[in-house]
């Protein structure tokens, strides 16, 4: 007598098994997301705790929670240097994009006479250590009258950012095909409608995502901004220096400056998804 029709069901189950390798990869997923999101919670958890309760030992998850710590910050100079690095890090991005997109396609297209030597100069300001501009862009400000102003900060933050939005927008655009381009040209138009209705909508994405990481470039930048500013336009990465005393760091009120800081990068990043999506839209072409 055949039992194998009568076997009992297997301990794992029939979806569970189909899907195993659907399975393991929400599991790698969730472990991606706790793995990424933990730190962004703990400054939050931190920011919330008085002085007394971030001492206790072990760490307490469950607490009555104080907003004193934003309500300090927001009631200080944080909104003043929030503002400063808003300017100045939407400024580089802004002025980046302007210069560094037609540079790009410049190096992407046209081939002229030492384009190679003019490729590796411009990566060469990304590879250059900080230290090396330091002195001669403290010299130039000083002379003239720029110390402590958005212009300083947005020429030094275009020193690496802009090699960086041309690298990238470089790659993406040899990536496109240049058939296009061609066929748009026999059809009339000049090689700056090509670029502006051609080239930029297939770019959209690619520019949506370098903007965001030239931002976010710009927004972290501290060594600069440390030496060439005063109180008239700090940002917040100096800022937050000033919570660091003789006797020890104020965490939760650094906690709290740090996760405010997380919101306009946040924000950026998810007005950017909706734009990469109708870019994607705009540059759909039909075989």
């Amino acid at each position: 007598m055949n039992t194998a029709d009568h076997s009992p069901n297997p301990i794992i189950p029939q979806w569970l098994r189909k899907n195993a390798t659907l399975a393991g990869l929400y599991f790698i997923l969730a472990v991606f997301l706790v793995w990424t999101l933990f730190p962004v919670y703990w400054v939050l958890l931190t920011a919330l705790k008085t002085n007394d309760q971030l001492r206790v030992m072990p760490p307490l998850f469950f607490f009555e929670p104080t907003l004193a710590n934003f309500e300090t910050i927001l009631s200080g100079d944080f909104l003043r240097y929030f503002l400063n690095s808003l300017v100045i890090s939407s400024s580089t991005v802004v002025v980046g994009l302007l210069v560094g997109f037609p540079a790009a396609y410049t190096l992407a297209r046209i081939r002229f006479r030492r384009s190679g030597q003019v490729d590796f100069w411009i990566l060469s300001m990304r590879m250059a250590p900080p230290f090396a501009f330091l002195v001669p862009y403290y010299l130039t400000f000083r002379t003239l009258g720029l110390l402590d102003s958005y212009p300083a900060l947005v020429i030094v933050n275009m020193t690496f950012v802009l090699p960086f939005i041309i690298w990238m927008l470089k790659s993406m655009i040899e990536d496109l095909p240049l058939e296009m381009e061609e066929a748009a040209m026999v059809d009339g138009c000049s090689r700056i409608q090509v670029i502006y209705r051609i080239v930029a909508p297939l770019m959209a994405p690619g520019v949506a995502a370098t903007a965001i990481l030239a931002f976010v470039f710009s927004w972290n930048e501290f060594f600069f901004a440390l030496i060439l500013t005063g109180n008239r336009v700090k940002t917040v990465p100096v800022g937050m220096t000033s919570l660091i005393g003789l006797m020890g760091v104020d965490w939760p009120k650094m906690a709290a400056i740090g996760f405010l800081s997380i919101i306009p990068t946040v924000i950026l990043s998810l007005l950017v998804q909706r734009w990469i999506v109708q870019g994607l839209t705009l540059g759909a072409v039909k075989a």
